[in-house]
């Protein structure tokens, strides 16, 4: 496989600015718009690889930080990459450790050539530079590695805003330099590089940090700094401008952004990737999402209730189990509960995903924007 076959990005169609595509990768294929579950320490928290396939995901996340500090990267090279430590055989896209980070506010340094921080765990000093991103993502082996940024928080100021693209673009430059856009990993497989644009809530500095990463002509495309505290009006006000910004025949990746509704603004805006922790985060907390809004097993009213979470769905949860027992389980602290909302979350995402897919093939996009969300919001997130 040549460097220019090792990744690719098809636009199979559009209606309106959504886009419909596949994604190719060492890996597989990836049919986009696509949701990417989160697996932060190598894993997606609660299941199996079998119990993720099984949620029809397609392309998973690690993340860099986490897996810097444990169990560290050279050991996950040393098993062979993330691909055979974790057991999924399926793509993956690592993000660049700038958002943690960057998140810890208390505990970081930052200056022109990196970020100086401490340990979460147990308070010890490491340094993250560009540089040293690339050789822990390039050693974790994922499939798209993502470049190392600044991600200022929200509010901030001009001067603020101006400083992250500026290191934005000159980090993405080192990054780029230390690997170039795609590379071969150890295990065999192709490696793809992604640029951040930055720019908080400026269109200026979105359009100046857009320019500067397309220069280098990399296979994909990524937008940061949203979902970080602004309003959703703004969040799908630039991340469809961001989007516009971007090379159309190249992927755009709309990062840590997960609400159903989010989701359908930012491909009515041209955005074709997702990923964020909301479904198993709030499957966890007993939530579930359903094409009829949230359902909060918890609740005493699903006591004796026999149906299932949602009708209709294929999960585990769903077809073999009601929402009395789903219930019992989460009151009783089992395990087994938090497993079955993680596996129907993840499901009812890939099932908005493929509905997604269709209408836009349909060319009836907007219309099943429209369905969806009356559906979903009728019950003012109180599902019958």
């Amino acid at each position: 496989m040549s460097s220019t076959d090792a990744f690719g990005f098809e636009l199979l169609g559009r209606d309106g600015s959504a886009r419909r595509g596949v994604l190719s990768t060492s890996h597989g294929s990836v049919a986009t718009p696509v949701f990417m579950p989160v697996g932060t320490q190598a894993t997606v928290k609660g299941l199996t690889v079998d119990q993720l396939i099984a949620t029809g995901s397609s392309m998973i996340l690690g993340n860099t930080y986490h897996l810097y500090l444990r169990p560290g990267h050279e050991r996950v090279a040393a098993l062979g990459g993330l691909h055979a430590f974790s057991g999924w055989t399926g793509p993956m896209l690592t993000d660049s450790g700038g958002f943690q980070v960057f998140s810890l506010s208390d505990l970081n340094a930052v200056d022109d050539d990196g970020v100086t921080f401490r340990s979460h765990l147990d308070g010890s000093s490491h340094r993250f530079t560009p540089e040293h991103s690339m050789r822990v993502q390039t050693a974790l082996g994922a499939d798209v590695i993502m470049a190392f940024d600044q991600c200022p928080a929200l509010p901030a100021t001009n001067e603020e805003v101006r400083a992250a693209v500026d290191r934005t673009v000159a980090w993405l430059t080192r990054c780029h330099e230390a690997i170039g856009p795609t590379r071969r990993h150890e295990a065999g497989h192709w490696q793809a590089l992604f640029g951040i644009v930055q720019g908080g809530l400026s269109q200026s500095e979105r359009a100046r940090c857009a320019a500067a990463v397309r220069e280098l002509d990399l296979p994909g495309y990524a937008i940061g700094g949203l979902s970080v505290g602004e309003s959703k009006e703004d969040m799908h006000r630039f991340a469809a401008f961001t989007a516009g910004e971007l090379p159309p025949e190249k992927p755009r990746y709309l990062m840590g952004v997960g609400f159903p509704e989010d989701i359908l603004a930012a491909v009515a805006g041209g955005v074709d990737m997702f990923d964020c922790v909301l479904p198993t985060r709030m499957a966890r907390n007993g939530t579930v999402l359903t094409f009829d809004g949230r359902l909060v097993s918890r609740n005493a009213r699903f006591a004796a209730d026999q149906r299932p979470l949602e009708e209709g769905c294929p999960c585990t949860a769903c077809t073999r189990h009601s929402r009395a027992y789903v219930r019992h389980l989460i009151i009783a602290g089992e395990i087994l509960g938090l497993v079955l909302c993680t596996q129907h979350n993840l499901t009812f995402y890939q099932r908005l995903m493929s509905g997604i897919r269709e209408a836009i093939e349909a060319n009836r996009f907007e219309a099943f924007r429209r369905e969806f969300l009356a559906r979903y919001e009728s019950n003012a997130g109180r599902v019958p």
